[in-house]
Parts: structure tokens; sequence; C-alpha cells
């Protein structure tokens, strides 16, 4: 049995980690509200992407008292700082919240690019962005299905993204993502499960200091097929593959049986859960900690958090967002990139 899932060592050096940088997302959402409400319960060590006086306008509105300043890296200091960073760079039409506007979608496209950039040069410890809405940049050309497949494609080496949802009681991976229930079954394949695999157990050790790791395996059918009587999908391929797959340092076990796989017993016998499809993995991490619940990017060549939320543009401009997920995204990728350093 592996030790405790999710309960970090504390750091003691923390003052030495480089900024973390954070986009944008859309502006009319509420990210660049959640960003400086993050900033201001403490996450101080983040440099943020966009236009200063924009920022400034969002912080009158919400009547936050925020003392901002253009990045400069000789004259940042991290958690000390008692500046609000921006990375200035202008909307091409000023943002109105609630309304997504498809003048600004290079921008927000740019935004990214230079984040992830900045952070595979060293100047920014690790990405970490806010939500995005594709119909706004599918209208400028955006040819990815989503955030993470465009950073995969900037990353340059084609390996898979895996998408990882965690809080501090669970992290789970859904194997397949988008897709229709009706397809999952005939869509997974030996080398998506090994490839995954691989994937998890190499960012458990690197970015979450686990020593030997354990991952469990759910199946995708009711009872994990129940010996074949419930499908036999369990039987005729996934046991069979986990019987003769193995990873160094990395404990794999299953399938089990989804329904009895997230209660808290379960959950402290394992480190994270490979499910087969999108909803088994996102219903029951969402349901331990909604708000703070945070999308990781496992398989690239560098530290990616997200909150696990979109842009809001229902409530945009109500400016009372919680930043929960944000600081519970910005607090994970310190940690992993601390871990990463060997700190």
């Amino acid at each position: 049995m592996s030790e405790p899932v999710l309960h970090q060592q504390p750091f003691t050096n923390i003052q030495t980690l480089k900024p973390l940088i954070l986009t944008p997302g859309d502006p009319a959402g509420i990210g660049p509200e959640i960003s400086l409400r993050a900033w201001l319960a403490g996450s101080h060590n983040i440099v943020l992407q966009g236009d200063i006086s924009y920022f400034r306008e969002i912080a009158d509105k919400a009547k936050l008292a925020i003392n901002f300043a253009e990045y400069d890296a000789q004259s940042f200091a991290g958690n000390r700082d008692t500046n609000c960073h921006v990375l200035h760079t202008p909307w091409p039409v000023p943002p109105k919240l609630g309304t997504p506007d498809a003048a600004n979608a290079g921008q927000i496209i740019t935004a990214i690019e230079q984040g992830v950039a900045g952070v595979k040069k060293g100047q920014f410890s690790a990405l970490v962005t806010n939500p995005i809405a594709k119909d706004s940049l599918y209208q400028v050309g955006f040819a990815y299905p989503g955030h993470t497949e465009f950073l995969a494609h900037l990353d340059g080496h084609g390996k898979r993204p895996v998408m990882m949802l965690a809080n501090a009681e669970l992290r789970v991976i859904p194997l397949t993502v988008h897709i229709p229930l009706s397809e999952v079954e005939s869509s997974i394949e030996d080398a998506d499960l090994s490839e995954t695999l691989l994937i998890i157990g190499d960012g458990l050790k690197r970015y979450f200091g686990l020593a030997r790791p354990h991952i469990a395996v759910a199946g995708l059918n009711p009872h994990a097929g129940e010996a074949g009587y419930l499908g036999r999908f369990e039987v005729d391929k996934l046991a069979p593959f986990l019987a003769d797959f193995t990873l160094e340092d990395v404990q794999i076990s299953g399938p089990y049986s989804a329904d009895s796989l997230f209660h808290k017993e379960a959950r402290d016998t394992y480190d994270a859960v490979l499910c087969m499809y999108h909803d088994q993995a996102l219903i029951p991490v969402k349901t331990v900690d909604f708000f703070n619940s945070v999308n990781v990017t496992l398989g690239l060549d560098f530290i990616r958090t997200s909150p696990d939320h979109g842009t809001a543009f229902d409530r945009a401009a109500r400016l009372n967002a919680r930043p929960d997920s944000l600081i519970a995204a910005i607090k994970l990728a310190e940690n992993m990139a601390l871990n990463a350093h060997g700190n």
C-alpha cells in the first residue's frame, strides 16, 4: 500500500522558485478577476498576462485594493512583492465582461504562446492557464480541439497530453475524454493504455514526489464486467493487459469496479485512478471537492495547471467569482515545480 494521497511535504525554499506565469484566458470571462483575487489572497509569486489598464479597471470595479507594476524580472520580489506584476499585452478591443469578442481572440492565442515560450526558456517555473472560449478562437482559425491539444503542439514533441484532475483527496485521469460513451470501448487500444500509464507514473514521481506510486485502474463496465456477464472488455482486454504490463517503481492494480473505488477508505490505498471515460473520472473528483479541483496536463515538457471551470461569461459582470480553483492551481503548480527541481 502506498502512502496517503496528495499530502505534500512543506517546502522551506519556495522563495527560490521563479514566478509562475498566468495566461489571461478570455478577458470577457472571470479569468482576470480571479487572477486578482488569487494575488490578493496571497499568491504573490505570479505574473499576470494582459492589459494592465484593464486589470486596474477590474480591480476598481470589484473594489480590490491592489497596486500594479509592469513585470520586470530584476525588480520582481516573488512572495514578498507588494505589487501585482503584469506582463503588459494590450487588448486590440477593450473587453466587455460577459461579452466575448473575436477581435481579441488572436491576442488570447498569442498570450498562450508567449506563456509557453517563457516557461520553456526557464523565465517562469510553470504555466497556469485561465479559461478560454474555443468558439471565439475558431473564428480566427484556431485549429485545435481544445486548450490542451494546443499546448501539446506548442511543446513540439508529439507526446500524448494526459489530463489529470486533482484535489487534496483524489487524483483521476480519464483515458478517453471528449468522445461519446458509445465509442469508448472500441476506441481503447493497448498502446493508449501503456502510454497513458507511463506518463501518469512518470508524472507522479517527478511532480508529486512519490517514490513508488500506486495507480488503480477502473473497469469500464458495471462491477468491472462481473466476470464477463456484464461485458467482456475487462475479461478479454483490460485484465490481460494489466497482468502483463509493468513499470519500474510503479504499482498498477485493477481493474476495479468503479462504484466502490472512490470512498475514503479506498482512496487511502492508491495515489491516482486511471478511469476509462470522462464522467467516470470527473464526477467523483468534483463531488469530493468541487471548488478546489485542478486540471493538470501531464506528458508535456513543462508544468501546466488550470482551474477546473470555464469562462463563466454569464456571471463575469457580477465581479463576485470564487478564486478557489485558481488558487489551488497556483499552489499545485508551485509544489510540482519544487518537486521537479528536487527541492
